[in-house]
């Protein structure tokens, strides 16, 4: 049986446009709300870390803010299209629509349509920006309030990174880091060679980054049975990149979606830990399903609602239904960023177990 097609006609472009008008909506008035909250944080360390113009303090916010909405399109999705069935059913286009002998799976089309294609736009053109916004941010950030984000591991023996290089695998631990990861002082190196052998231990004031090494200042060397020797500097080879490193070390929220493919290359090339990394990846490469299991869901809870009367049943029932699955994907998330579950199990179990069960219900919904 040959389904009729609904995209390219009136219904469904009118369809679409009820649905793309909602989650916008809701997206702008939630970004507005998140830009209100950060600019007042922001205000507060200004008058803590010194006087900076309110302008450049908007500024600050406004360039933050794209990094913290894009994670909110998927609630941005099921809002809206709560808000958009509403809307139809308010004004009996739905009960028309349904009772031109079209499915819940038809008149749902232009709003999966319309969910998948938003999620695809926000992993390829929006989080690019927004990961370049926020870097930008961070140096602005640096340069208004005079603090550097220190992107070195944090463990009980202070900060510390493992890396790989031509010469072997070293460990070093640093006082602090500057520049993004790329200058560290107060640094100790535990070099081993290509076998896996302690081969020295070195003490420098400085250490800077450069393209395939470290470059090492007021450097003591001390290895296996002879005495410590001075240098003035010193050459510690790394596959870390100046390019790289700060994304590579630093947090996954600056890092853009065609970005973190070559940053997993380099990260495992340097033998660091890419769980972040993928787990990020997977995360976006899911955002358009999301999307679409937010519009499943909003259906299943919505179409039963219209046909008892229960509006207020329905945006609760939403809401709450949003809310267990949020809350079951962070804590899949977390069990995926600690090493229990691998990345890829991680952000797509919480979503596959979604929408089998929003499509169960719906396919019950019809058949009932």
């Amino acid at each position: 049986m040959r389904l009729p097609r609904l995209l390219p006609t009136t219904v469904g472009i009118y369809v679409a446009k009820r649905f793309l008008g909602a989650i916008v909506l809701t997206f702008l008035v939630c970004s507005f709300l998140i830009f209100v909250i950060d600019l007042v944080e922001m205000l507060r360390q200004s008058g803590k870390y010194g006087g900076v113009a309110g302008w450049k303090v908007a500024w600050l916010t406004l360039l933050r803010l794209p990094a913290y909405t894009e994670f909110l399109l998927a609630f941005g999705v099921l809002a809206g299209s709560i808000g958009a069935l509403l809307m139809l059913s308010r004004k009996s286009e739905l009960a028309v629509i349904r009772a031109s002998g079209m499915s819940a799976w038809q008149f749902l089309r232009p709003g999966l349509l319309v969910a998948f294609v938003l999620g695809v736009l926000s992993i390829t053109l929006y989080n690019p920006m927004a990961a370049s916004a926020r870097a930008y941010a961070d140096t602005l950030f640096n340069q208004y309030f005079g603090r550097e984000v220190n992107l070195l591991q944090a463990g009980s023996a202070g900060s510390w990174l493992r890396q790989d290089g031509l010469d072997g695998q070293s460990v070093l631990t640093a006082a602090s880091a500057a520049r993004g990861g790329i200058e560290l002082t107060g640094v100790n190196a535990f070099v081993f060679d290509t076998e896996g052998r302690f081969k020295e231990r070195v003490d420098a004031a400085k250490a800077t980054l450069l393209d395939g090494y470290w470059k090492l200042e007021n450097v003591t060397v001390a290895r296996p049975g002879e005495e410590p020797v001075a240098y003035g500097s010193y050459l510690l080879s790394t596959y870390l990149t100046p390019e790289r490193v700060s994304d590579a070390l630093g947090r996954v929220i600056a890092v853009s979606f065609w970005e973190l493919p070559g940053l997993i290359e380099v990260a495992e090339k340097a033998k660091l830990s890419t769980s972040n990394l993928r787990l990020q990846y997977e995360l976006l490469l899911s955002r358009p399903f999301l999307c679409v299991v937010m519009v499943l869901l909003a259906a299943t809870v919505s179409l039963k609602s219209f046909r008892s009367g229960g509006v207020q049943t329905m945006v609760v029932t939403g809401m709450i239904g949003g809310l267990g699955f949020f809350l079951l994907a962070e804590i899949s998330r977390q069990l995926g960023a600690a090493g229990l579950v691998a990345p890829r199990i991680a952000v797509w179990f919480p979503i596959t177990l979604a929408l089998v069960a929003t499509t169960t219900v719906l396919l019950h919904q019809e058949d009932g």
